[in-house]
């Protein structure tokens, strides 16, 4: 018995069936992390969970998505000037926002692409802030935002943009992506000039935009954001975005149908 005890142990140590289980434990942790989900900006205290993971505030709606801004009024008019961690804009496209600074101010909406029903595009879109489902397949992840219904995809099968793609931006851009470990890697590119990198914060259709996004802890997925634009940003803009999972029973999005309270004949 003695003998047979130590060949069984002899046996469980071969370099052999050690590299067999190192393999296995390498297929194991390269398998990345399922984002699939419906998520809300983690300190809104929607989606099943209060604000910095407490409960909610008295009187708000468990789940329910926050009013919409209206025409009239943007939800920001610069009026109190630039935040200090506002990207930092070129004297050309200072000049820009000054000028849309002043249209909003006086109230009209020229320049407020909400009021207009149009995507926020990126990354503002990653605000989230009417939350955003993710579908998450092999080769695609799919980002779909209540707000104005917009949509991004990240495609994960080693495509690249081609010519054509670049000479036509749109709105959310051209975005591509890997895998490091447990984190996505993007890169967006052929982003529309005519969206803002947030608030209304101007940029040109050099802007590059690039994420790493992860789990931070159970439920909670956090969007590190770096934009670049060599026309319009004096250096690189970064913040991190981090949204939390919302629980059953919180985790259906409702058609925005934006469009529908637009008035074709109102005048700027």
């Amino acid at each position: 018995m003695l003998v047979a005890g130590a060949i069984a142990v002899g046996f469980a140590l071969t370099p052999s069936h050690l590299s067999a289980q190192n393999a296995a434990s390498a297929a194991v942790s390269a398998t990345p992390p399922d984002f699939s989900g419906v998520y809300y900006p983690a300190n809104e205290g929607r989606g099943g969970a209060g604000r910095r993971g407490g409960p909610p505030p008295a009187g708000a709606q468990r789940g329910g998505p926050p009013p919409r801004p209206t025409q009239s009024a943007p939800l920001s008019d610069g009026s109190q000037g630039r935040s200090p961690d506002a990207p930092s804009l070129t004297p050309e496209y200072l000049a820009k926002w000054e000028v849309m600074r002043k249209s909003r101010i006086a109230g009209s909406y020229e320049y407020d692409n909400s009021a207009k029903c149009l995507p926020p595009g990126m990354p503002a879109m990653m605000n989230m802030a009417y939350g955003m489902e993710v579908m998450q397949t092999k080769d695609k992840i799919t980002f779909f935002s209540e707000l104005n219904d917009a949509l991004r995809r990240v495609y994960l099968d080693g495509r690249k943009p081609t010519q054509k793609i670049l000479d036509d931006p749109t709105y959310a851009g051209y975005s591509t992506g890997h895998w490091e470990g447990d984190t996505l890697v993007v890169d967006t590119v052929a982003l529309n000039d005519a969206t803002f990198i947030e608030g209304f914060t101007p940029h040109s259709t050099a802007m590059t935009v690039k994420e790493r996004i992860r789990f931070n802890s159970a439920g909670l997925l956090e969007d590190h954001i770096v934009v670049t634009d060599p026309i319009a940003l004096t250096k690189p803009w970064e913040v991190t975005r981090t949204y939390r999972r919302a629980s059953p029973g919180n985790d259906q999005l409702r058609e925005f149908a934006c469009p529908e309270g637009l008035d074709p004949f109102a005048k700027k």
